[in-house]
């Protein structure tokens, strides 16, 4: 499958493409709503993805979301809501697809575009890579779940300071703070480069890899003793699927497994 939007490679990795390389590579709202569309047709089964890879189509991965069409709006209030509500059922259906995400981060990630980031599991930026949430300097609160996530990961403390001042994130930092897992040796290989890791997760055990982040995004909510019989119960469950049992017995073999998902 194929659209201006959206790619279906033959290695199982859904591309979707967020920003264009027109309107400042701010967030397009038919990107978003195509993005959901394929992911909606993953969750019915008349698409076999098995990872997917946010992009954006210009320099910038996303620089936010489009302030002249804000300020353009009759209803600046019913246009912002509804905004909103798409961007936030394409990210329930990142969630729902339960597949790995990975976030090709190169230029600027502000606003949604930084949101859309902290979702991603693995994000590769490059040197110039930048982040910023961006919504106080147009006198605006965050959307996208970053005041949810963003304190998840950086910590309470961290994520009071980045959001109300403001804060520019540079690559390194951000992989410090864990919003990015690697930077490429320069901006040109980013896009490359999270093709080849979304690739490889396309090619590995599903299962294992739905079962993993169930278990980290549980884990919050989860008591000790809640979160290691969940563990044990899903280890147990894979041990006995297709991947699971290949996966071992090509360890015992000492040979390379072949997962029987990442070829059909």
């Amino acid at each position: 499958m194929s659209d201006d939007l959206t790619i279906l490679h033959d290695d199982g990795v859904l591309e979707i493409a967020v920003s264009l390389s027109t309107a400042g590579s701010a967030l397009d709202h038919g990107a978003v709503l195509a993005g959901n569309e394929a992911l909606q047709k993953v969750m019915r089964g008349s698409l076999k993805a098995r990872a997917v890879l946010l992009t954006g189509r210009g320099k910038n991965f996303c620089a936010g979301g489009n302030v002249a069409y804000f300020a353009a709006a009759d209803d600046r209030r019913e246009y912002l809501r509804g905004l909103a509500h798409d961007l936030h059922t394409l990210i329930a259906s990142l969630y729902s697809t339960r597949l790995p995400v990975v976030a090709a981060a190169s230029g600027w990630a502000a606003g949604a575009g930084m949101s859309l980031v902290l979702h991603a599991d693995l994000a590769i930026g490059g040197p110039a890579t930048r982040m910023r949430p961006a919504y106080p300097g147009i006198g605006l609160s965050p959307d996208g779940g970053m005041s949810w996530l963003l304190p998840r990961i950086v910590g309470l403390g961290k994520a009071r300071s980045i959001l109300l001042r403001d804060e520019v994130i540079d690559a390194p930092a951000a992989v410090q703070l864990g919003l990015l897992s690697e930077i490429t040796a320069s901006d040109d290989e980013v896009a490359a480069r999270a093709r080849e890791v979304a690739a490889g997760l396309a090619a590995g055990p599903s299962g294992a890899h739905t079962a993993i982040r169930h278990l980290l995004y549980s884990s919050a909510s989860n008591t000790l003793a809640e979160q290691l019989t969940a563990e044990a119960e899903s280890i147990a469950a894979l041990s006995v699927t297709a991947e699971g049992m290949e996966g071992v017995d090509a360890f015992v073999a000492k040979r390379a497994p072949d997962f029987p998902g990442a070829r059909g």
